[in-house]
């Protein structure tokens, strides 16, 4: 590579247009055709092949010896073995420093598909594939050098096809004889992270015994059972310095939970149980801001074992109370807050972000302290506060103060209060309640966001604009002309159309925020019940509309062909007065019916 890069500076200075295309001859050539040879020098220390993508985190092949120990001189059988895979890449490294040069040589078995290749200054230090042909295993001996390490340990780097790939994988360590025994997780590389020490597989799922006991659990839903698809289940139990964990839900990508100081993501202590093609990596990881996980290189966890059954993906792992030698692993003595979250993986990349709002614990818990069996919210308080507000103002007071403001003016007009007509002050009282709920209601997500949020949609767009006229509403009321007035059929008219445009975009604005992850309502109960209490509510002004007109076509008399009116409006109205009382305490009944089953379900999420 030196010589080329030589080349290609020399002829850039002498034939600049030369030098561009032999630049672009050389990096096409290395993109599309990869190295099907086999011809691999340049990934000795990293082995990572040049494919442009990442590698996958849970390897499908496996490495063998025949031995364990070794003197130097000595062969040890390696065989590399797994489904059909077209490349690959051995070498041995000092098991206490993975990042070391490659040690020993290898002797061929089959030249036909793999070939020798020096690393470094030690001869035939590592073999790799000779064509992109199918292999299911490959079988070489590795010669100990005459100055060997304590522990050796064998890695691969196997590919299935050009963008599936695994970097680094482990075999078992081999040591010369009373060599102690290695602490070295088995991968430290960054571009491929997986279990550390033994992995196992789960014969059975978890279950709830010993939460609140032996355990601390944090479910979701309140006490439900693990066996079941819908739970969301946590479980911490100290055993001496250590934490055994466990974690399941249904998930077909990932579940991940993680320590914080805060309710906000953002450095924390986070682990990842990740689906890669029906196997499960465990990872740890560490969350800076809203940004996807930094994947540790190195692992701290231990015991590790998973299953994956009828689409509830679970597993559970062990780690040190304390780990001083991590970065970013909090001590788990202490307390913090508690997320648990969901999402999708793509195959072989990277995970998505949750597609719903984590489960986040309302109070900071120390897991190893007295045992809890705790729920959590998906729902930030602010965020239910609301929401709760919200529907309070829009379900219940705007609504009951507009049907008593168009159909019970006629009826209270003779009586009053405080020196103003019933109708009037029940109206007002309701519609300035409706101000204060809605502008107090408002502010709420702007604290909690810190700010206008970019991934709520319409939402908080129309939710500017219901404010907006609301405000407007008793501004312009407080400048209405006098009953008599020649405008003041033109303020009734412009005091109707705001008020009935701010009540379309406020059902609207509902209807949007009821799905967002912040709040994510049960689907589509949420939507069916909305529009329940839309057509309640049409329902209701519908028939007091039709009420209304029977009134007046009961007083009319024909004579003459001459329809004369006998009685006014507002005395036909008023002969009405049962029924619409009637009618009114049903309606509020039904409005406080959908309000308390809208604030239940917020307050289950």
């Amino acid at each position: 590579m030196r010589c080329v890069c030589f080349v290609i500076m020399w002829v850039q200075m002498e034939l600049p247009g030369l030098a561009f295309a032999v630049w672009m001859f050389i990096c096409f050539r290395v993109s599309v055709d990869g190295y099907p040879n086999g011809k691999v020098r340049e990934a000795c220390a990293s082995m990572v092949p040049c494919h442009g993508s990442s590698p996958k985190l849970s390897p499908e092949h496996v490495i063998t010896v025949n031995r364990t120990e070794f003197k130097p001189g000595e062969s040890v059988e390696v065989q590399l073995s797994g489904p059909d895979f077209e490349g690959f890449f051995i070498q041995a490294r000092d098991a206490d420093d993975l990042d070391s040069p490659a040690v020993g040589s290898f002797v061929l078995v089959d030249r036909r598909h793999s070939q020798l290749l020096t690393c470094g200054r030690t001869m035939n230090s590592a073999v790799s594939h000779t064509s992109k042909a199918k292999k299911k295993v490959v079988k070489v001996y590795w010669i100990a050098p005459g100055v060997a390490p304590k522990r050796v340990r064998f890695l691969a780097t196997v590919v299935k096809k050009y963008k599936t790939f695994w970097v680094k994988i482990p075999g078992p360590d081999v040591s010369q004889p009373n060599a102690p025994f290695s602490t070295t997780p088995l991968y430290t590389t960054s571009e491929a992270v997986s279990t550390s020490h033994s992995v196992s597989y789960l014969t059975k799922p978890f279950n709830a015994s010993g939460c609140g006991n032996t355990k601390f659990c944090l479910r979701n839903p309140s006490n439900c059972d693990p066996e079941s698809a819908s739970c969301f289940f946590l479980s911490f139990r100290q055993e001496k310095r250590s934490v055994v964990i466990e974690m399941s839900g249904a998930s077909e990508g990932y579940l991940a939970f993680a320590l914080s100081y805060d309710q906000w993501m953002g450095d924390d202590d986070a682990y990842l149980c990740i689906n890669k093609d029906h196997h499960v990596s465990v990872s740890t990881a560490y969350l800076k801001g809203r940004s996807p996980p930094v994947l540790d290189s190195k692992n701290a966890l231990e015991d590790v074992s998973w299953r994956l059954a009828d689409g509830v993906l679970q597993c559970s792992f062990r780690r040190n109370i304390s780990l001083p030698t991590y970065k970013g692993r909090f001590n788990m003595n202490v307390s913090y807050y508690i997320f648990l979250a969901d999402g999708e993986a793509s195959e072989g990349g990277p995970i998505y972000k949750h597609h719903r709002q984590p489960l986040i614990t309302n109070g900071m818990y120390n897991v190893t302290g007295i045992p809890q069996d705790i729920g959590g919210s998906r729902s930030p308080r602010l965020i239910k506060a609301h929401g709760a507000l919200m529907f309070v103002a829009w379900i219940s007071t705007v609504s009951i103060g507009v049907v008593v403001a168009r159909f019970f003016k006629p009826v209270w007009s003779h009586s009053f209060l405080f020196g103003k007509e019933i109708w009037f002050q029940v109206h007002r009282m309701l519609m300035l309640t409706t101000i204060m709920l809605t502008s107090f209601s408002f502010v709420l997500p702007f604290i909690y966001r810190g700010g206008w949020s970019k991934q709520a949609g319409f939402h908080p767009y129309l939710g500017c604009t219901v404010m907006a006229l609301t405000i407007f509403q008793p501004l312009m009321a407080g400048f209405r002309p006098s009953p008599h007035a020649p405008r003041r059929q033109l303020f009734n008219w412009f005091h109707w159309s705001i008020g009935t445009t701010a009540r379309i975009l406020a059902v609207v604005t509902m209807f949007l925020g009821m799905d967002l992850p912040a709040l994510d309502l049960p689907d589509p109960w949420d939507t069916y019940t909305m529009i329940g209490f839309v057509a309640w509510h049409v329902g209701t002004d519908a028939l007091l509309e039709i009420h209304s007109y029977y009134l007046i076509r009961k007083v009319e008399l024909i004579e003459d062909d001459r329809v004369q009116i006998l009685q006014s409006l507002t005395s036909a109205e008023a002969e009405g007065n049962l029924f619409k009382q009637i009618v009114l305490t049903i309606y509020i009944c039904g409005n406080i019916i959908f309000l308390v089953a809208f604030l239940a379900a917020i307050n289950q999420v």
